[in-house]
């Protein structure tokens, strides 16, 4: 069966002014597979991007869940009520209590509007979804960050693992990251891997040199 990838540029509007993330797709005959949810409030805006892109919303099947900042978690509750609460979530055991409002999120200390988690996910556990989504626990960022692996096109999802600027992959974002150390063992980690694309949540999709800025970011140079 043919598995298809994708990115999704999501412009997610703020008080303080608009920015960009980038969310991925797998989608194959049978599955549609959405990375992350973007802030709350933009859960129409994402029903309808999807929906411009061959009705991908009204077959999506799964929402994936890096970590459970509010930028990767905030509009899962409004995509589950469009979807009359068919679309299955998954997620990192340590994520599950904060996505479903039971725990006050890391970063902010206000409760999540609760959503629910299907099924939670383990290191090294291959999805076989979309020719096999394999499963990194890649904590540091935040203790429940995992990213995901796309065996078929040898794609890395790193949610905030790794960042990008202008095609180059860089670093997390020291400000915004709990352990940079453990981080930096995350991206070595990563290196292991047979990486040709990366998509990187805040900064979008790297092809280029990535097994060599993967072993300089996880040597802990040029950290933002």
């Amino acid at each position: 069966m043919e598995s298809n990838m994708g990115v999704m540029p999501i412009v997610l509007e703020l008080n303080a002014g608009s920015f960009v993330v980038h969310a991925a797709l797998f989608w194959d005959e049978k599955d549609v597979i959405l990375v992350d949810t973007g802030i709350p409030g933009h859960g129409k805006l994402i029903k309808e991007t999807l929906n411009r892109e061959s009705n991908l919303f009204d077959r999506l099947t799964k929402i994936i869940i890096t970590h459970h900042d509010n930028d990767h978690i905030g509009s899962l509750p409004e995509l589950l009520a469009e979807s009359n609460n068919r679309i299955e979530v998954l997620a990192h055991p340590l994520a599950k209590p904060y996505i479903m409002g039971e725990l006050p999120l890391m970063k902010g200390g206000h409760m999540a509007r609760p959503a629910k988690v299907d099924y939670t996910v383990q290191d090294g556990e291959v999805l076989p979804y979309c020719g096999g989504i394999q499963v990194v626990y890649t904590p540091g960022h935040m203790p429940d960050h995992i990213s995901l692996y796309h065996l078929p096109s040898k794609t890395l999802i790193s949610g905030d693992a790794l960042t990008a600027q202008e095609g180059v992959l860089m670093p997390p974002s020291a400000q915004f990251t709990i352990d940079m150390d453990q981080a930096l063992q995350s991206v070595a980690k990563l290196a292991e891997l047979d990486i040709e694309t990366v998509i990187a949540y805040h900064g979008g999709v790297c092809k280029d040199q990535i097994r060599e800025r993967l072993a300089v970011i996880a040597e802990g140079a040029g950290r933002t």
